[in-house]
């Protein structure tokens, strides 16, 4: 059995310095050495999950496997090291403290005084050991926040401890920090970066690594002033500069030399293979064709409510060898009248998933201008629910039809909370969904699909049963399936059992490309193995342009 080693990587002077790109990053060129490499997020917030929170707060909520909503870090983690993650890869402060109180109340602390320490720390110590197997070589563990939040103070005390239980040869400190680049004075600052380390120094952890987070590479001069200030080894601070895209991150650490120093710290073998990084780059910087990508959805005013989705495109366009433009579409904004304006130069349109009424009726919108002007669309969740409302309203002849998400009195609700189908599988949903009151009602995680061996669906999957990933609490509306069937819609894709629709589409002899599917296929898009659905909805948007002019 071997002894998992452990790196823990913490954040100072400012948050979104990117720990969860650095984390995921180093975790890939430690994979590339033929490690068995994992990577935990502990997030200092007292939320049990990210689930209930909304987009603008946090950004998107990811969804594992196992069903656990998790912060979207862990899509970068499962899209750099292409392995999936799961619920023991993510703990908040909430979840640590709910072990904790229920086990008071439990009396199993023996009528004791519950304090934070040990009981909340050993609690830490528990969920991190419990992301390891017996066949890992690593795992990464990012705390959440930055050092100096009052709330991450738990966790940092915790993986202080790890290392006098482990031991100094299985564990391994890294600390990203910021320098700042003045312009007014022409130099960068590094007070900011001594700063943070005295401030983590003080909880008794001495980073073994120091990682800059800079505009430009630091120089050698400086490198010895944040090492003589910090009290490491001049070569165990490193440059973390900005690159152009976020696959470029390993090359650039595996040419700072970050991963040969873990390598050297923690005693691991091997040397990585960074050609599948190498090839994917000069892809990305390569395009043969260019596509624009219409995104028409409700949380458009922060890009990260939708990282997964963004990165999907970008892997669809690299199976395409095409670079994708994605262009953000407020659904409040679109009007009858002002569609050609928003959606006229789209190559395709794409309507995301999404809670609640606002925002709706312009995703409706932009589904019939994609249907009727032929132009690609790929509706995903709530956005292939807005595929069935505006078919129903305008081919099936239902104009009142709407979900009874948004109109619970109405007279036809295509869309429906199917309570029987939750009933029927209550033991497994609620082991899902234990962690959360408003979750109760949502099919979350992986569930399978059969596909129509005729379908778009089967076209792109080459396969004939499926799993793809939910979060959502209404389905379709099956008392309706055979009206909706008769009026041109093609369902492509069923529960196993057939009680469920999974995915819709129209048939190609009437639109080029117009799919929808209730689950969300972005969560398991990575840059080395593109999504299906992602690769054939660029495909088909870029066939409705003109051909590469010569000088492409």
């Amino acid at each position: 059995m071997k002894k998992t080693k452990f790196i823990f990587v913490t954040g100072g002077v400012l948050s979104s310095l990117g720990k969860g790109l650095a984390a995921a990053s180093i975790g890939a060129l430690l994979k590339a050495r033929g490690l068995n490499v994992s990577i935990q997020k502990l997030d200092p917030y007292l939320n049990l999950d990210p689930g209930t929170m909304s987009p603008f707060q946090h950004g998107e909520v990811f969804v594992t496997d196992d069903g656990a909503e998790t912060d979207l870090d862990l899509g970068h983690y499962e899209r750099y090291l292409g392995v999936p993650m799961s619920r023991k890869n993510t703990y908040t402060a909430g979840r640590i403290y709910s072990i904790v109180l229920n086990k008071e109340r439990q009396g199993k602390y023996l009528g004791g005084t519950v304090q934070v320490i040990p009981h909340v720390t050993d609690e830490v110590k528990a969920a991190i050991k419990s992301a390891t197997t017996p066949e890992m070589d690593v795992l990464l563990v990012e705390i959440g926040g930055t050092v100096g939040d009052i709330e991450s103070q738990p966790f940092l005390e915790a993986i202080r401890q790890l290392k006098n239980d482990l031991g100094k040869s299985r564990c391994l400190y890294i600390h990203l920090t910021l320098v700042p680049y003045l312009k007014t004075s022409g130099e960068p600052k590094s007070k900011p970066t001594q700063h943070s380390v005295k401030e983590l120094r003080s909880l008794g952890i001495q980073p073994d690594i120091i990682m800059c987070r800079s505009e430009q590479a630091l120089s050698p001069e400086l490198k010895r002033k944040i090492a003589l200030f910090c009290d490491v080894s001049e070569n165990a601070v490193f440059s973390a500069v900005d690159v152009g895209n976020i696959y470029e991150v390993p090359l650039e650490y595996h040419r700072e030399g970050i991963d040969n120093k873990v390598a050297r710290l923690l005693r691991l073998k091997g040397e990585p293979d960074i050609a599948p990084w190498v090839r994917l780059n000069e892809r990305l910087g390569n395009p043969k064709q260019e596509v624009t990508i219409g995104l028409v959805g409700k949380y458009v005013a922060l890009g990260e409510s939708y990282k997964s989705l963004h990165e999907a495109l970008t892997h669809g366009g690299l199976d395409n060898q095409a670079r994708v433009t994605i262009r953000h579409v407020n659904a409040e904004d679109l009007k009858p009248r002002n569609l050609e304006k928003h959606l006229g130069g789209l190559d395709g349109i794409l309507v995301p998933g999404g809670f609640g009424d606002r925002g709706v009726e312009g995703m409706i919108l932009a589904a019939r201008y994609a249907r009727e002007k032929r132009r690609p669309f790929f509706g995903i969740c709530l956005g292939m629910q807005c595929q069935v409302i505006e078919f129903a309203r305008h081919v099936a002849g239902l104009p009142e039809a709407t979900s009874e998400e948004f109109n619970p009195k109405a007279k036809d609700k295509v869309i429906y909370l199917m309570t029987d189908w939750y009933d029927h599988r209550a033991e497994r949903h609620e082991k899902r969904t234990a962690q959360s009151d408003l979750g109760g009602t949502m099919r979350l995680g992986s569930y399978p699909c059969r596909l129509a061996p005729s379908s778009l669906a089967f076209k792109a999957y080459k396969e004939p049963e499926i799993n793809e990933r939910h979060r959502h609490r209404f389905e379709f509306n099956n008392d309706y399936l055979d009206l909706m069937e008769k009026s041109g819609l093609k369902f492509g894709g069923l529960s196993p059992d057939h009680t469920l629709v999974e995915m819709l589409e129209l048939p190609t002899k009437e639109h080029p490309w117009y799919l929808g599917c209730q689950f969300h296929p972005e969560f398991k898009s990575t840059p080395m193995k593109p999504h299906p659905l992602f690769r054939d909805f660029i495909k088909a948007a870029l066939a409705g342009r003109p051909s590469p002019t010569a000088k492409n």
